[in-house]
């Protein structure tokens, strides 16, 4: 199977179909991470959410926190005050969890090592949680993600446990790791474009001119050393230092073959 070609089919299968999130769109702060990942011929994303604040109902009946069973009492990707908490927890019937979810960016490879590139520029900008997986089908899947997160509960079968003050005091942490967050996705589309200019530069550059070997500085013969080995480094230098002393070939030059 042509991995290369089915590469290009499921990219534009993926790419043609519509956005299914509840948003319907791409978050505003990793748009640019997105279009330029969906630039690359080797690159496209599955998935992506930029990090958010969010308040959830659990349903009473509900043994997990799963989003399946939960009702979305709130949902931010900026900066959230206490107002819109205490307001939005007024119809929680259930259990109500405060959470802050960092960056998920799904993106899906060509070939390994370019999961591998991209997975250096996820940790060298602090989404240390990222990871690579390599399907049955030869799918390389890049998950880039982070370990700043906060969860925690605040309301009981519809009963608030906790102060506004305590809300007031959780909201400030999470905004800082939404702040920090916005940092790190910053980071990483700088760290990007390095990593594609630099990729681009490696393959685009024309091998290096191969210096002539066709003489070597003579050395005493070792019967135990095969014949013709070429001498190191510090020997050709001398000799590149000599030639420019002497256009013609020193006496302690011979060819490869004498």
């Amino acid at each position: 199977m042509d991995l290369s070609a089915e590469f290009k089919r499921w990219k534009a299968q993926c790419l043609s179909k519509a956005d299914l999130s509840r948003k319907g769109s791409v978050d505003e702060d990793v748009l640019e991470i997105v279009q330029l990942l969906n630039g690359q011929e080797q690159f496209f994303t599955t998935s992506s959410c930029a990090g958010r604040i969010i308040l959830l109902d659990r349903s009473v009946n509900g043994s997990e926190v799963q989003k399946q069973n939960c009702c979305w009492l709130l949902v931010t990707h900026k900066a959230c005050v206490k107002d819109d908490v205490i307001v939005a927890l007024q119809k929680a019937k259930g259990d109500a969890i405060l959470k802050f979810e960092p960056l998920v960016l799904h993106v899906q490879c060509r070939q390994l090592q370019d999961a591998q590139i991209l997975h250096s520029v996820a940790i060298d900008s602090g989404f240390r949680n990222s990871g690579i997986t390599v399907g049955k089908r030869g799918k390389t899947m890049l998950a880039v993600r982070s370990t700043h997160g906060l969860e925690v509960p605040l309301s009981h079968q519809g009963k608030l446990m906790v102060t506004e003050e305590y809300i007031n005091f959780l909201l400030k942490i999470a905004n800082q790791k939404m702040e920090e967050n916005k940092k790190r996705i910053e980071r990483f589309y700088h760290c990007l474009q390095h990593a594609l200019e630099k990729e681009t530069v490696s393959t685009t550059s024309q091998p290096k001119e191969k210096v002539n070997t066709s003489y070597i500085r003579k050395k005493k013969r070792n019967p135990g050393k095969a014949r013709g080995k070429r001498v190191n480094e510090e020997h050709d230098k001398e000799l590149e230092n000599n030639d420019h002393d002497d256009p013609g070939i020193s006496d302690t030059i011979f060819p490869e073959d004498y």
